[in-house]
């Protein structure tokens, strides 16, 4: 064991811990629950340079003196540290404004997460909550040095931030989403109403003045200045390429340039057209490409009615995986996932568990426009979200043994999201879909992941417009508009991270392709797929070195 090596990775996981005291929090570690993020300038300069130097003093190690383990942990460390690093000196906090994955789509969605089990957890609360106005006056700061450098977000995003925040600030301090928080299991009636009297009081004389700042500032402010829906991407911005650049590194961890990503994004739509004749054929009674998108795009019959449907089928999707996955993963997580609905944030996403089993791995789906899912989308989707997808990718990392803890919680975008979308691919082999009209939602998830290709790199660095974004999509795919339009506005605010799923899953599809290839008879799917997710989330070039050590020595 490399002592300098084990020293380095438990300093970085107690900074990253002390950087990021809320998802301390979410994980159930407790030693920073008073604290709340620092988003000043300065704070962000000093990260920088701590993130590195752990760069620097990872490289500095000699590889031929590491075990194969320790070199996915420097792999990883180095990684992470940098790549994070890149983003930071790109200073996107002066421009985040964001209704789809912004400060305040996400507050509604984290308060009831909190694992308030112990009354120290609730007595640090009141402290969290008091240091939430200097945050959010500081997010304004970074906000004014955006504008004051012309670096501003697109208008329409900015007045949907806008509308989220005055429904949040209608509601009183005590009904607020702040206030959305579990109380410890010893309070009686008596302490817990003294305690969220307290939490109230604080978010009335605190909190509240300072978000209506923030939204004020934002309305007053950068609204006026904000760019037009010709002008979303960040090629418009002073240094826009190399921060596209360094965002296709961060979530894609390969060095692919964007025009290589879009034509990747170009090819996979075109290799999809057979798959959808074939299976329209057979569901809708047609071979027209257009005919089939507009069927699945505009047949009433093809839509939920309510946010219960929706939650519904996900928990059956769920429960069938749930019992055919013992056949194809050797390891299996101990942590439950569960369904929940949610009303705001992005169509659906997963929260890992709890690291101190408090709280079961969850698989959200935004109902807030039940009209806008489609039958035929809700497998696939779980699928990806649930399991086989990101909860047996994240709650067996999280339980992992004798490796880093940060490896337990790295997140590597392209690792995370290639396995969501490979195995919504694989949950076809293991026979998951209950019919062809449910495959056609893989096609349909498909598209959507080869159209970010396109559409990503389309507008961070060829200049395309809001409106050429969505009309490729819905061109290319038989996504309704309900579903293209957020979309679309996610990845202008999140420039890069959308092209992380195909590119990930492409890879990993080769790297199973090359093993079988070469182990033959020998091939074991158990073995694949535990070499895959056993060691934590790693940057593909790391994933590769695995298998192929895997599979020599198989």
């Amino acid at each position: 064991m490399n002592a300098d090596l084990t020293d380095l990775a438990e300093q970085y996981w107690q900074d990253e811990l002390a950087n990021q005291p809320t998802q301390a929090l979410m994980l159930g570690i407790h030693d920073y629950d008073h604290l709340m993020e620092d988003a000043s300038r300065e704070h962000e300069d000093a990260r920088i340079s701590k993130l590195r130097s752990y760069v620097a003093r990872a490289a500095a190690l000699d590889e031929a003196d590491l075990e194969p383990d320790e070199r996915i942990t420097r792999d990883v460390m180095m990684f992470e540290a940098g790549t994070s690093a890149d983003i930071l000196e790109m200073r996107a906090a002066e421009l985040d404004v964001n209704h789809i994955a912004g400060t305040p789509a996400i507050l509604p969605i984290l308060f009831p997460q909190f694992p308030i089990d112990e009354p120290e957890h609730a007595a640090a609360m009141l402290e969290k909550y008091a240091a939430m106005a200097p945050w959010f006056d500081q997010m304004t700061d970074r906000l004014r040095a955006g504008v004051a450098a012309g670096r501003t977000p697109m208008a329409s995003t900015v007045q949907a931030t806008i509308a989220q925040i005055d429904d949040q600030l209608s509601a009183s301090p005590d009904a607020s989403v702040f206030m959305n928080v579990q109380s410890p299991a010893q309070y009686g009636e008596a302490e817990t109403a003294a305690w969220r009297d307290q939490l109230s009081a604080i978010v009335r004389d605190n909190v509240y003045p300072a978000y209506r700042r923030y939204r004020d500032y934002i309305s007053d402010h950068v609204l006026p200045a904000s760019r037009d829906e010709d002008h979303p991407g960040v090629c418009h911005l002073e240094g826009g390429d190399e921060w596209y650049r360094r965002a296709l590194k961060r979530h894609t961890s390969v060095d692919l340039t964007a025009e290589e990503i879009h034509d990747i994004g170009l090819g996979q739509i075109a290799k999809l057209d057979d798959e959808y004749r074939q299976l329209g054929s057979e569901v809708l009674g047609t071979t027209d490409l257009a005919e089939i998108y507009r069927q699945l795009r505009d047949d009433p019959a093809l839509r939920f009615d309510n946010g219960e449907q929706v939650r519904a089928a996900s928990e059956v999707a769920l429960a069938k995986a749930k019992e055919a996955m013992a056949d194809w993963f050797g390891r299996l997580p101990k942590a439950d996932c569960l369904v929940e609905e949610t009303p705001t944030g992005p169509t659906a996403f997963y929260m890992p568990p709890a690291t101190d089993g408090s709280r079961p791995g969850k698989f959200y789906v935004n109902t807030s426009d039940p009209d806008a899912w489609k039958r035929y989308e809700m497998e696939a989707l779980a699928y990806h979200e649930g399991i086989p997808g990101h909860h047996l990718q994240l709650a067996i990392a999280g339980e992992l043994d004798g490796i880093p803890e940060f490896r337990k919680h790295a997140m590597i975008t392209v690792y995370a999201e290639g396995w969501g979308l490979y195995t919504e691919r694989l949950a076809d082999e293991m026979g998951l879909y209950s019919g062809p009209l449910e495959r056609i939602g893989m096609l349909s998830a498909d598209s959507m992941r080869a159209g970010r290709l396109v559409v990503d790199t389309g507008i961070h660095a060829k200049g395309w417009t809001r409106q050429q974004a969505i009309d490729f999509m819905a061109d290319n795919s038989p996504l309704s508009l309900g579903t293209i339009e957020p979309e679309i506005d996610r990845y202008i605010g999140w420039p890069g991270q959308a092209t992380a799923y195909m590119i990930g899953r492409l890879e990993m599809v080769r790297m199973r392709a090359e093993a079988e290839t070469a182990m033959r008879d020998r091939f074991d799917i158990k073995g694949f797929h535990d070499t895959v997710l056993c060691s934590g989330l790693v940057p593909l070039g790391t994933l590769d070195r695995m298998v192929k050590e895997w599979v020599a020595a198989a």
